[in-house]
């Protein structure tokens, strides 16, 4: 435990937003109707009890640190992706670093082969969920078959009292080609500026926070279609460097991980929430400590072999004050 990070003082008007992918956060059962054979004590990655409650522990303190040196606690909101059910998501949030906030959360099970999805945790002194459901993201294989990914989540919800729009996601990866799969990620686009069209018809001037890992970095035709189709800001544009990002390939940084949000976090208004800042939690302990891939994420796994770390991405997070 990292006690240095909880002396400070709470901030009672700064919260933070977080987004964290887990890395494959999966039980140790096997579910016949999903391909999660692998995370099992006898599957190929002898994923057993003990290396589950290892990653919960080291998972929930992270996350109790995310942007804690500046808001004094813990994130009212966190989105995350790759978690394979309702059960991790409570076993997450029950762990003893994070027993102090009142997380509840939202979760639906995902189409997803593997059954990785999304959720959204949140502390129940600071947000309220009106309302939730999964967006189906329907994108097709170039031999026409569909592609069986992960949904979007959306949660309609009260962050101190100001009324909010949450998009959770984890949108198809490049692992067939960027440019060969490009067009997936529009389509994701396009879904959430769709879902968006039919909000406005409703509320006038939403709030949006829309974060996730969108297997695109922020100047990718994806996500400046989303940011500019709704006059969206996009604060993650701005951290991504040549030395720094939110995961590592074959020595390159990249910034798939962001959270987005509208324009109307950057007015000043009495009870309403205005932006203040936003980083990449790329802190020392969540990174390899040496050899060839030193300052890169410390992963769970690299193919087959047990690491035994965090996560292959950094968290990212923002924070919004209230305005009294």
């Amino acid at each position: 435990m990292f006690f240095s990070y909880f002396k400070k003082k709470s901030n009672n008007s700064l919260f933070t937003i977080a987004f964290y992918n887990l890395e494959n956060l999966f039980d140790t059962i096997d579910h016949p109707k999903k391909l999660d054979g692998d995370f099992t004590p006898n599957g190929k990655l002898n994923w057993t009890p003990q290396r589950y409650k290892s990653k919960l522990n080291k998972l929930g303190s992270t996350i109790a640190k995310i942007g804690f040196k500046k808001a004094g606690k813990t994130p009212a909101i966190i989105g995350v992706c790759e978690v394979e059910n309702k059960t991790v998501v409570k076993d997450l949030i029950a762990n003893e670093a994070l027993k102090k906030a009142k997380y509840s959360f939202v979760h639906y099970d995902s189409p997803d082969e593997r059954g990785i999805g999304n959720a959204l945790i949140y502390d129940d002194r600071y947000f309220k969920v009106i309302s939730s459901e999964p967006i189906p993201l329907l994108v097709y294989n170039l031999d026409g078959n569909q592609d069986m990914t992960r949904d979007i989540l959306y949660v309609h919800g009260e962050l101190n009292g100001e009324k909010v729009h949450v998009f959770v996601n984890h949108w198809p990866s490049k692992r067939d080609g960027g440019a060969e799969t490009e067009y997936k990620r529009i389509k994701a686009s396009e879904t959430i500026l769709n879902y968006m069209s039919s909000i406005e018809e409703n509320h006038a001037s939403p709030n949006y926070i829309i974060m996730g890992d969108f297997n695109d970095g922020p100047k990718s035709k994806s996500i400046k279609k989303l940011v500019k189709s709704k006059g969206l800001y996009n604060p993650m544009e701005k951290l991504l460097t040549p030395k720094r990002g939110s995961a590592n390939y074959k020595f390159n940084w990249m910034l798939f991980d962001q959270i987005i949000i509208s324009h109307s976090f950057l007015n000043y208004e009495k009870k309403t929430h205005s932006y203040d800042t936003s980083n990449i939690f790329d802190e020392h302990f969540l990174t390899e400590f040496k050899g060839k891939f030193k300052g890169s994420p410390f992963r769970t796994y690299v193919g087959r072999r047990y690491l035994g770390g965090y996560s292959d991405h950094f968290p990212v997070y923002l924070q919004l004050k209230l305005n009294k």
